[in-house]
């Protein structure tokens, strides 16, 4: 109920469709139990650290399913789906170590695994084959663009193909947007951080064939060794512990990113004769619009707490302030040369002045204390944060460089 009062400011809420008797039938859904689902394993190794228990289980899974490929067999062949293992990693510092990992020892372990005969076996080895890793591909914020779309063209590709990936190295950057059938297996080095994310991560493998998903703990941590001592109670019901989402559509950091963008854009859609780019010098003559914009905004703030005193009233004063620096940059446009401004750079009259919005990813933004500052209004849900450039400076313990 807060939860819809925040994000569409209604009062009351009921649920609908309601709770049906049988989980798996839903008024949005029906599970299709003949299609392929997930088996999830969890494995830990007291006494052993992370590293280790994802060398052997990489090397076991590259190893067990080049034992059951067919290198002259068909390209859509069952076993191409685990050809291709995911391993997916809860930071890129643990990321980073794992790629040195499969670099060299897991693509040397799999080199001669058949040599690696398991102690008492007789002949040959019972479920691995040599096989020949090529470099892992990574998909993470620190890929360029034009890596991570090669990157997922690759995986799209069968085994046979000579530009095939072997080892997927990635953060959460596989959780949206990557959505490849052939997947089948996955590695998840420790517990992620929410359940969301680890049903987000796992469920991008298994969806033409049925997924494998083993989770390495790391005992050592007690939220990996809980999950560990809970994992089959976890995973047959772990829908039920996925996390409320917060929201805070007015708290301090929303209303710096979001208040200005949505003043001027109310105002601006208010009246037609505030439409046009060039328009936005004319915000004297509509102060009385952007008052009333003001208004509705702090009405809207309002009835998310129950400070709503005090929110309104800091919403209020907020805006004003973005109000008469808006009006201010006008006075001082006019009495400048040919000085003009307008909302957007985005708006198709280039003719029309200098932009009032900006984004704070931009090459070039305003300095932090001018006016503005305040009219920062982002244009994605995810560039919203500045660069941070940071200088060390190495200085002795006396004080001197």
């Amino acid at each position: 109920q807060s939860q819809i009062r925040s994000l569409f400011g209604r009062p009351s809420m009921s649920l609908f469709p309601p709770p049906g008797v049988d989980a798996s039938e839903t008024f949005f859904a029906k599970l299709d139990k003949d299609k392929p689902g997930r088996l999830y394993v969890g494995v830990a190794a007291p006494g052993r650290p992370l590293k280790t228990i994802l060398l052997r289980t990489y090397v076991a899974m590259q190893a067990a399913a080049q034992k059951r490929y067919e290198p002259k067999g068909p390209e859509d062949q069952p076993a191409d789906a685990y050809m291709t293992l995911a391993g997916y990693f809860n930071s890129l510092r643990e990321l980073g170590g794992m790629r040195r990992l499969v670099e060299d020892d897991v693509r040397r372990w799999c080199g001669v695994i058949e040599e690696r005969v398991p102690h008492g076996h007789v002949g040959r080895h019972p479920w691995g084959k040599n096989r020949v890793i090529q470099e892992p591909v990574e998909l993470t914020s620190r890929e360029k663009s034009g890596a991570i779309k090669e990157a997922k063209d690759r995986l799209n590709r069968p085994h046979a193909a000579k530009e095939h990936v072997d080892v997927l190295l990635a953060s959460n950057m596989i959780s949206v947007g990557v959505d490849i059938d052939r997947l089948g297996l996955m590695v998840v080095a420790g517990q992620p951080k929410s359940t969301s994310e680890y049903i987000q991560a796992s469920s991008r493998v298994g969806r033409q064939h049925p997924g494998l998903v083993v989770t390495c703990f790391n005992v050592r941590r007690p939220r990996d060794r809980s999950h560990y001592e809970r994992f089959v109670a976890y995973h047959q019901s772990f829908y039920r512990y996925v996390e409320a989402t917060s929201l805070t559509p007015f708290s301090g950091p929303a209303l710096e990113r979001g208040l200005a963008g949505t003043l001027v854009a109310m105002t601006r859609l208010g009246h037609t004769a505030l439409t046009a780019p060039s328009s936005a010098m004319d915000i004297e003559t509509h102060r009385k619009l952007a008052e009333e914009c003001i208004e509705v905004l702090a009405k809207r703030g309002g009835g998310q707490s129950s400070n709503a005193e005090d929110l309104t009233k800091k919403l209020r004063d907020r805006a004003h302030k973005i109000l008469e620096a808006w009006e201010k940059l006008t006075k001082e446009a006019r009495h400048e040369a040919g000085g003009k401004r307008s909302y957007s750079r985005f708006d198709k009259d280039k003719t029309a002045g200098k932009p009032l919005l900006f984004t704070i990813v931009d090459p070039d933004p305003p300095p932090t204390h001018s006016e503005d500052a305040r009219f920062a209004a982002p244009t994605s849900m995810r560039d919203v944060e500045p660069s941070v450039h940071l200088w060390l400076e190495r200085r002795s313990l006396d004080g001197r460089r």
